[in-house]
């Protein structure tokens, strides 16, 4: 009985979960507002995140008194503390990456034992360069597509095969059909490795030509003045001493000159 009596007694001393006091709409709302002012705190962006974003970003050496400019708060001294903490982390991490010391600044560089793939990458990038020919007839296909070869050499005024084919070996241009025209010939197209060099979604982003877009031929060139003197290799962009060539790469084209001696697309 004694036992019995005991266990009534403890369970009758055990606090009740309904005889709690129920929160009103108050504490609730103090509650939200708790957790939201916890979730909305942004983590503080540290000064070594900043020169590692700063030096992410640039494509040349950077002193590192420039870097304390512009990060704004410390020195060179305290950039370069910030860099070899970087450094230290990366070869915790096992990255590909450092930043090294060259030619007076500070620039983030893959390490030499990666030198064979990105050799690789180079050499495409190389191959994939584009002649102001290549270029004007790569226009002329994107604008009019789809486009016969006659066309094109209709506007260019010039043959248009080679450029053509080059184009297509670069997968920048692709046959897309026949016309119904005689002999049915081949009608070309820009391909999704076009838009993605140029950065296009889509051939609606190209920029208004109302010229080439309605059809409408080139414009001949100014005749040169009755006596004056020919100039050598005119309107030929592969016999000009030099050239202007667009690179293609991931980021989209850039212009680059280059000999004639260099492979013409």
């Amino acid at each position: 009985m004694d036992g019995g009596t005991a266990t009534m007694n403890h369970a009758s001393e055990s606090p009740d979960p309904s005889d709690a006091a129920p929160l009103d709409e108050a504490d609730c709302v103090r509650n939200e507002s708790a957790h939201e002012s916890t979730d909305d705190v942004a983590p503080e962006i540290q000064p070594r995140q900043v020169v590692e974003a700063i030096l992410f970003a640039t494509d040349s050496p950077l002193p590192a008194a420039k870097i304390a400019k512009i990060l704004g708060v410390g020195d060179a001294r305290e950039v370069r503390g910030h860099i070899a903490a970087l450094n230290q982390l990366y070869a915790d991490m096992g990255l590909s990456f450092r930043i090294n010391e060259i030619a007076g600044g500070f620039q983030m560089l893959t390490l030499p034992a990666f030198n064979a793939w990105l050799s690789k990458l180079l050499r495409t990038r190389d191959e994939t360069r584009l002649t102001p020919a290549a270029l004007e007839t790569l226009a002329i296909v994107a604008y009019k597509q789809p486009v016969t070869r006659a066309d094109v050499e209709s506007i260019r005024g010039v043959a248009a095969g080679d450029v053509l084919n080059r184009l297509r070996e670069m997968n920048l241009v692709k046959i897309v059909g026949r016309a119904e025209d005689l002999g049915r010939p081949m009608l070309y197209g820009t391909t999704k490795r076009f838009l993605e060099v140029f950065g296009l979604a889509s051939l609606e982003e190209l920029p208004q030509v109302e010229a080439l877009r309605g059809g409408a031929a080139a414009a001949p060139p100014p005749r040169e003045p009755v006596g004056s003197p020919a100039r050598s290799g005119e309107g030929v962009a592969s016999e000009s001493a030099e050239s202007t060539e667009a690179v293609l790469d991931d980021t989209g084209p850039t212009l680059k000159v280059v000999n004639d001696d260099e492979t013409a697309a």
